[in-house]
């Protein structure tokens, strides 16, 4: 893991890269809030292996170049946006800050970036299909209800969404250690044990209590973890959620859905090859950010394998570990369409906001367009693996 310089983050103006919004982030959430964000699965060392991957290869500039002019744009599932980036579907948003999926979507209209809205979005289909423009993804979980399942597609499809990602890495819950120590459900319980640090913050607390009471309208009419009802998001995926899920099963989803279609979770080349033979139209390469299997390997380590094997059939997105610049034109470089992350944006919502998501992207769009110029290309598809060296 790439080694910072340490030192106290209290103000969104101090935050100057992912790391800085993490930490403040920490100061301004109740812990068992914060480490639902931040935590992974059983030792964690998927998740941290998914950022210090980046670091087995290194960049090799060229000089020269004339890069005055940057064109920074790529085309995805059919839609040009003018960063190679995409903010990853995440659940519970507004337990991280009052604003949630709002002010990340806005955020992602105002950079045109693809926005992904999870099942379990605490802002409903309809209402982020009628409010804001640019491309929109529902991220899709295979529910055992199959009403469920139905609806989803449907309310998607009448909110003019351009994909739906069907998540297949969720079949049961990852071992979430650090939710099962804070006794952290959806909506948050107050324990004896958890008390104090929803106390000693009080902005989050009111927040909490006396704006809009918290829901995840995707789900209320059908479950009844939608409908306010406490529960841990490893119960929910092992209650609710099909382990029958099959490739069968995802075809099918494609076909009633009918448009733009993407598989979130592929890690294995043969996996991405059925893939590419089911006619889907892009695979995200993701562990769930750690928090499923631990142990797996990393995103970025499985890229080029991937890539080689069917990057000239489907598209490529990367998603998880990204937290520079940097690590977007390295995955660029190795053949990745676009690279897609969650937390890189999480941190900075829970730490101010709409603000906060829109400083945080920001800062990566602008280590982007510098590192494209000191790497001497003018557009994205000139990050070839010949920009690469690997350290092993």
């Amino acid at each position: 893991m790439t080694k910072r310089l340490s030192y106290a983050v209290r103000r969104l103006d101090q935050c100057h890269n992912i790391a800085d919004f993490r930490e403040l982030a920490k100061r301004r959430l109740p812990f068992p809030v914060f480490h639902y964000i931040d935590g992974a699965a059983d030792d964690e060392a998927t998740k941290d292996r998914n950022t210090a991957a980046f670091e087995e290869v290194d960049l090799v500039p060229r000089v020269l170049a004339g890069v005055a002019d940057i064109d920074m744009s790529v085309t995805v599932l059919g839609r040009t946006t003018p960063l190679p980036l995409m903010l990853s579907p995440t659940a519970l948003q507004r337990l991280f800050h009052w604003q949630g999926e709002r002010a990340v979507a806005a955020v992602a209209e105002k950079f045109g970036l693809w926005f992904g809205v999870s099942s379990l979005s605490s802002v409903s289909i309809e209402e982020v299909g009628a409010n804001y423009a640019g491309p929109k993804m529902l991220q899709y979980y295979y529910h055992k209800d199959r009403g469920l399942n139905a609806a989803l597609v449907e309310r998607a499809r009448a909110a003019n969404f351009d994909a739906i990602t069907l998540t297949v890495d969720t079949i049961v819950s990852g071992n979430r250690e650090r939710c099962k120590r804070t006794g952290f459900t959806t909506p948050p319980k107050f324990t004896p044990a958890s008390f104090l640090s929803y106390a000693t913050h009080p902005a989050w607390a009111l927040n909490f209590l006396f704006r809009e009471k918290f829901d995840l309208p995707n789900l209320s009419t059908h479950v009844q973890a939608g409908s306010g009802k406490a529960i841990s998001i490893q119960d929910y995926f092992n209650e609710m959620l099909d382990p029958s899920m099959d490739w069968q099963a995802a075809e099918d989803l494609r076909n009633q859905w009918g448009g733009k279609f993407c598989l979130k979770g592929i890690m294995s080349v043969e996996d991405a090859r059925r893939a590419a033979d089911m006619g889907v139209d892009a695979i995200m390469v993701s562990n769930h950010g750690g928090r499923q299997l631990d142990g797996s390997r990393a995103p970025f380590d499985q890229l080029d394998e991937i890539v080689q094997a069917v990057g000239d059939r489907i598209e490529v997105i990367l998603d998880g570990g990204v937290r520079r610049g940097s690590h977007v034109l390295k995955a660029l470089a190795t053949g990745a369409k676009a690279v897609s992350g969650g937390r890189l944006y999480l941190y900075a919502l829970a730490a101010a906001g709409q603000p906060g998501v829109d400083r945080a992207v920001g800062l990566l769009a602008a280590e982007i367009e510098r590192g494209m110029k000191l790497m001497g290309v003018n557009r994205v598809d000139q990050l070839t693996p010949t920009c690469l060296r690997s350290r092993r």
